[in-house]
């Protein structure tokens, strides 16, 4: 069965599992309008019992998520009304992640293509996430830009890896492949990108079929860490940074070099660090 209450989502269901593709032309670029409407899914199936495994994917095979939308540097108040319903203590973009984190269903990323910033946070957010060798990508760039991740990236990769591989993702700000990645913690497992489809389809079938009560229990026997405090230093250090001359310098001169377009979002680390401070 389709969805079609949303338009830059395409929802798929069957068989217990909603099969969201995200479709955001030109790179699916983390804007309001599809953060907003992933929300809405999330919320719409929150307590729906026929749905046991949502599996999110793209409709574009380069990209996932871009990251957030650089041209709402612009648009100081686009996130007002998403930070108004933000649990208290998270900005909107942490609370985006964690709505994910939450959710009660198992969630499954299905990673074809590039995911930096608040995409590569949507990533860490799921609770299981695959990705194609030769073809994925994660980075958090958001260094590059002059500020730090500010939508869960410090505190989702500090509870997957070692300090010292989150300092290198967050400060290195390199794109990561699937390999590197999966080594890293950052995702469960690398596959050949021809190997990819089946064995998410499969996994997906396989817990969408368990006996009722299974899923819940699992869940809340491995339950997510409590990160409140993190967050609230991470907000910290990303809206001290943000507020300083170099962020908007570097986000306007990223906009104005092809960030965002499908040329510069191929080789984004090289077209930022090109960039003069």
């Amino acid at each position: 069965m389709t969805d079609t209450d949303f338009g830059r989502l395409r929802i798929f269901r069957a068989h217990g599992i909603a099969t969201i593709t995200i479709d955001n032309p030109p790179v699916n670029v983390l804007d309001v309008p599809l953060m907003s409407e992933i929300r809405r899914f999330l919320l719409s199936v929150r307590d729906d019992p026929d749905t046991r495994v949502l599996v999110f994917q793209s409709a574009d095979p380069e990209f996932f998520i871009a990251h957030v939308d650089m041209t709402l540097i612009d648009e100081p108040h686009a996130f007002d009304e998403l930070a108004r319903d933000a649990p208290k203590g998270l900005n909107p973009f942490q609370a985006f992640g964690e709505l994910l984190r939450e959710q009660p269903q198992v969630t499954i990323v299905r990673l074809a293509g590039l995911a930096r910033g608040g995409g590569a946070e949507f990533v860490a957010a799921a609770d299981m996430a695959f990705a194609a060798e030769g073809r994925a990508g994660l980075a958090q760039c958001e260094a590059l830009m002059g500020i730090t991740p500010g939508g869960g990236a410090t505190q989702y990769l500090s509870s997957r890896m070692t300090r010292g591989r989150a300092l290198e993702v967050i400060l290195g700000a390199d794109l990561v492949d699937a390999s590197t990645a999966e080594r890293y913690g950052w995702i469960n497992r690398a596959l050949p990108a021809s190997e990819l489809d089946g064995f998410v389809d499969r996994l997906a079938r396989n817990i969408a079929a368990l006996p009722e009560g299974v899923i819940a229990a699992a869940k809340k026997a491995v339950p997510p860490v409590d990160l409140r405090d993190g967050f609230r230093r991470e907000h910290d250090a990303w809206s001290g940074l943000f507020a300083r001359p170099a962020a908007e310098k570097l986000i306007r001169g990223g906009l104005k070099a092809g960030a965002q377009t499908r040329e510069g979002e191929r080789n984004l680390e090289g077209l930022l660090r090109g960039l003069e401070v």
